[in-house]
């Protein structure tokens, strides 16, 4: 398979496409042990350290993993959720900064995504769950919290909720909404928001899922969106007035 070398990702980066194409398409099967770099580098036309720095990339990716000696080699991972989460959360956090996504934007889909966790969420919420959601209201409660522990906290009271719904692909596709949306929106609002108020509606929350009340922990959800876009209108209104009086 020959690569275009007048293409401006450059060759590592289209020969470990391709070999992520193969384990996609299920060409290359978990397990599976890949050609050697000699024969890597024959079936592409590259060097052999061209091939090296490819499987860097898949490895970095957590799609294959090499091992050393006589049996070793270059091998297909069996990539899990848990593993996926963290690339997912990365990804999310950069598209966001990157391309500077309106606060509202960004607030409408994660609690669109989130309300999609709530029935199911209500449905199947394990006992350590529902624990672990009580156990981050309490501390959003405690007196000397500091605002980067609420934050924290308000992650992992939301992370228990979205893998209450037991389903692990929405967990998966929530990871960026929950772990990089949220963050972000807490840096937004941390001066202006209530706890009181936030961990009233985290506790009715609970309420929701312990009673197996999914509609209501939807409503909840969509109050929690309420007031959120109500702080990032008030915190956006306190910075034009600083602006005006300087």
């Amino acid at each position: 398979m020959k690569i275009d070398p007048n293409n401006p990702r450059g060759l590592p980066a289209q020969i470990a496409d391709a070999i992520r194409d193969s384990i996609v398409a299920g060409r290359l099967i978990v397990d599976e042990r890949l050609p050697s770099e000699a024969e890597l580098a024959e079936q592409f036309e590259v060097s052999r350290p061209t091939i090296r720095e490819a499987l860097k990339r898949l490895a970095a990716q957590s799609l294959i993993r090499t091992t050393r000696g006589a049996f070793g080699g270059a091998f297909v991972n069996r990539l899990s959720y848990e593993e996926a989460y963290a690339q997912q959360i990365t990804t999310a956090t950069l598209l966001l900064s990157m391309n500077g996504v309106a606060f509202e934007t960004a607030c409408e889909a994660r609690y669109a995504l989130e309300r999609a966790c709530a029935p199911l969420a209500a449905e199947r919420c394990s006992p350590d769950q529902l624990a672990t959601m009580r156990a981050e209201i309490h501390r959003q409660g405690q007196p000397g919290l500091t605002d980067e522990a609420f934050c924290a906290s308000d992650v992992a009271f939301h992370r228990a909720l979205v893998d209450a719904a037991g389903n692990p692909v929405l967990s998966y596709q929530l990871a960026g909404a929950v772990e990089a949306m949220q963050p972000l929106m807490n840096m937004i609002t941390f001066t202006a928001r209530s706890r009181e108020r936030i961990g009233a509606l985290h506790t009715s929350l609970a309420d929701a899922i312990e009673a197996g009340d999914g509609p209501r922990a939807a409503e909840i959800l969509s109050a929690l969106e309420a007031y959120t876009l109500e702080l990032g209108q008030s915190v956006r209104a306190a910075r034009a007035a600083r602006a005006e009086t300087r």
